[in-house]
């Protein structure tokens, strides 16, 4: 899955459940359900996200919707090993980086 957000030190809900593709209220679910993700919240009480979370977030997504864990099963392997987690996710991502380069190369030639 790939993420566009601006570099930016905090992102609000709204940006970081449009790069997902998901609503909010499964954003606001998962920080409920995972002890990873722990959004700052300003004096109104908006979440506002740092790179960090959303690197949380990616693992969660991977597990709960690209692998088909229940919320159980990826609460326990996060807790188990979460190195492992994320360095299969960040192999993944970029062997997906990669594929789409060669794709841009295909299709100029």
């Amino acid at each position: 899955m790939q993420i566009n957000l601006a570099d930016k030190r905090y992102y609000k809900i709204g940006e970081v459940a449009k790069a997902f593709d998901v609503n909010t209220s499964l954003i606001r679910f998962w920080e409920n359900e995972f002890e990873v993700l722990k959004p700052k919240k300003n004096k109104k009480g908006n979440r506002l996200f740092t790179p960090e979370d959303l690197e949380n977030l990616k693992m969660i997504y991977f597990l709960v919707k690209e692998k088909g864990f229940t919320l159980e099963g990826a609460k326990k392997k996060l807790k188990e090993n979460p190195e492992g987690v994320f360095s299969k996710h960040k192999i993944i991502m970029r062997l997906e980086d990669i594929k789409n380069e060669l794709i841009e190369i295909k299709n100029q030639l």
